[in-house]
């Protein structure tokens, strides 16, 4: 049995927006995000461009798994070999699996671990990092921007904790990188790397992240939380007091949000004879006095037309988008 619902029908033609960067500022902030939908759930600076230290590392893996398979080996160049700061002691020449230095690079954050991945990838450090640059801009974090693949400081590399968060929500949709982000112990062929993210190893509900730490980031943290079928991110940028923070803050939203399905696998009628038909359902985190909205966005191009957007809205800001396909009732 169809849904029968009213939804407000909009035609819309859609623009591209480029960011534009400018240096990075000093300061503290963070971020709670949902998880699953992406939206903000608390947050003090959260779209202040600041250095994130190693949490850069997030965004080297997610490039990794996006351009290669995690199976092939790498060849460690002297260059790779002999990075400063951290490091899981790669021996230049010496073929390593992929996924071994992405285990690596998670969970020890390796920044040796970070340029052999770099070079094996965009064929150099420089070309990867134009790897990361597009891919950022493409999935819309606009205050980020990467100059190198470890999170090593540099005056014009930064990003917010916004998009840190999103960084994260990215890299666990990737089947590979939950697993390796998740990962409290690794061990294999005589290696045994503890994840130096305590909450991962120690709290039930932290089920992966990263840390960071440079002088002019001071401490940098990413944790992903999951409490029954509530999901949530928490980033902080230059709080010392991170790991109370991160339980903190993800146990507010725990205990103030509901998750509510929106959006029902199947069919919907709209005025005027037409159908929705939606594929997968959708949920959302909401406190109880957020009021929901649906709007439905019909594209004008004719070869287009059985296609269309669904936005869910809370109060007004649009939160969840899903494609749907749209026929006419006969």
């Amino acid at each position: 049995m169809r849904k029968q619902v009213i939804l407000l029908v909009v035609l819309i033609l859609l623009g591209a927006i480029y960011p534009q960067f400018t240096q990075a500022q000093g300061g503290s902030s963070y971020a709670v995000i949902d998880a699953k939908t992406g939206r903000l759930l608390a947050g003090s600076g959260e779209h202040q461009r600041l250095p994130i230290a190693s949490l850069t590392k997030m965004w080297t893996a997610v490039i990794v798994t996006d351009e290669v398979n995690i199976k092939e080996d790498a060849e460690i160049s002297t260059k790779a070999s002999s990075q400063e700061g951290s490091s899981i002691y790669l021996k230049a020449g010496v073929d390593t699996p992929v996924d071994v230095l992405l285990y690596g690079l998670m969970l020890r954050s390796g920044n040796d671990a970070s340029v052999a991945l770099a070079e094996h990838v965009g064929g150099s450090v420089d070309g990867f990092v134009k790897l990361m640059n597009e891919k950022a801009i493409l999935m819309g974090m606009k205050d980020t921007k990467f100059q190198n693949p470890s999170g090593l400081h540099h005056e014009e590399q930064f990003s917010s904790a916004y998009d840190t968060a999103l960084m994260l929500k990215i890299a666990m949709e990737n089947k590979e990188l939950k697993t390796i982000l998740s990962t409290t112990n690794y061990k294999q062929n005589g290696i045994y790397w503890e994840n130096k993210h305590k909450l991962v190893r120690l709290e039930s509900t932290a089920i992966a992240g990263k840390t960071g730490y440079t002088k002019a980031a001071g401490r940098t943290l990413a944790t992903y939380f999951k409490d029954g079928e509530k999901e949530v991110i928490v980033v902080t940028l230059n709080q010392s007091n991170d790991w109370q923070m991160h339980k903190q803050l993800a146990q507010n939203v725990f205990t103030q949000y509901d998750r509510v399905q929106v959006i029902q696998k199947g069919s919907y009628d709209l005025p005027g004879g037409l159908i929705i038909k939606t594929n997968q359902p959708a949920y959302i985190l909401k406190k109880k006095n957020e009021q929901v909205s649906h709007l439905v966005f019909l594209n004008r191009t004719k070869a287009l037309q059985k296609n269309a957007r669904w936005e869910v809205q809370l109060n007004g800001k649009t939160i969840l988008t899903q494609n749907v396909h749209i026929e006419r009732n006969e």
